[in-house]
């Protein structure tokens, strides 16, 4: 049996890649295999995996020593299980910059594009049958994959291809891209039953620049007022967030869809700094907007400076 498995923090495209690949391995390869999740998936994907009828994948919380693994939506060691480096990988399938760390048993199947969603990378190697025989609800979870890594096509790592494959799926399907993007990103909003230290890892990747560790964590949302109106008590958390999870800083960049801006929060000096210093800004008070910033992998990460 093959594991497959995307990110801790799993969103959208981590979860149903997972179940992707799964359904490819087990129905187009002939490999018994099943879908893992490194958490609980957040709301958005939670309304993914209902709209398309799959239950949530069970939590992976342990490997054994030579289990049989494909990691998916990401290939960086800190987002695996601290055991990755005993399983056999037999495949990497992912679309962020190649960060390593991962040491494999034997060579490997590995495929990185340059595409804003693994799903869309994934229907990018399948070849017949596979094309032909995917059922409507794996068609359903790529494309929700898609639009949920895309913003509806907003985001500047949206590439043609993304939006030729959305748009096929989409009209294979009878879906109205933007009714179904409004009610994703309205599942993805709702962050009513989250605490605060819940939402700074909800959608959260670790990063380290010039030795400085961070969390940098984004909310997508369409109604940012609903995060604005928790600052506080959100900034408040920061410290004892960045303590239990060993990282110097907390970032949060709350990301309004629709507007096409992220608001950073404040909290301290420090973050101040790293603002001004990586987004060339001057910073007033405990946040700031920063207009046209949406994408973590493509603007924030790669911008980041101490």
């Amino acid at each position: 049996m093959i594991k497959i498995f995307g990110h801790t923090a799993p969103d959208t495209d981590a979860t149903a890649s997972a179940l992707i690949w799964a359904w490819y391995l087990n129905e187009i390869a002939k490999k018994p295999a099943t879908a893992y999740v490194l958490g609980a998936p957040n709301t958005e994907a939670d309304f993914v995996l209902q709209r398309w009828g799959f239950d949530c994948p069970e939590v992976l919380t342990d490997l054994e020593d030579g289990e049989k693994v494909v990691i998916v939506d990401t290939n960086n060691p800190a987002e695996l299980p601290a055991n990755i480096g005993n399983a056999d990988i037999r495949q990497i399938i992912d679309h962020h910059l190649l960060v390593g760390g991962l040491s494999t048993k034997g060579p490997i199947n590995i495929t990185m594009r340059p595409v804003a969603a693994t799903a869309t990378v994934m229907y990018s190697i399948m070849r017949e049958p596979a094309l032909d025989t995917m059922p409507d609800a794996i068609k359903g979870l790529i494309l929700s994959c898609i639009i949920s890594d895309t913003l509806e096509f907003r985001s500047p790592t949206t590439t043609p291809r993304d939006t030729s494959v959305a748009h096929r799926l989409a009209k294979d399907l009878n879906i109205d891209i933007p009714e179904y993007a409004a009610e994703m990103f309205a599942a993805k909003s709702d962050i009513s039953h989250f605490s605060d230290a819940e939402l700074l890892r909800l959608d959260s990747k670790i990063f380290e620049v010039d030795a400085t560790k961070f969390r940098v964590s984004v909310l997508e949302t369409t109604s940012p007022d609903t995060v604005l109106k928790r600052q506080a008590s959100i900034m408040d958390s920061m410290s004892a967030v960045a303590t239990e999870d060993g990282v110097d800083h907390v970032l949060l960049f709350v990301v309004d869809i629709l507007n096409e801006q992220s608001t950073l929060f404040i909290p301290n000096a420090a973050v101040k700094s790293v603002a001004e210093k990586s987004f060339d800004i001057t910073v007033s008070g405990d946040s700031v907007v920063l207009p046209g910033v949406v994408s973590r992998k493509k603007q924030i990460i790669p911008s980041l400076k101490v």
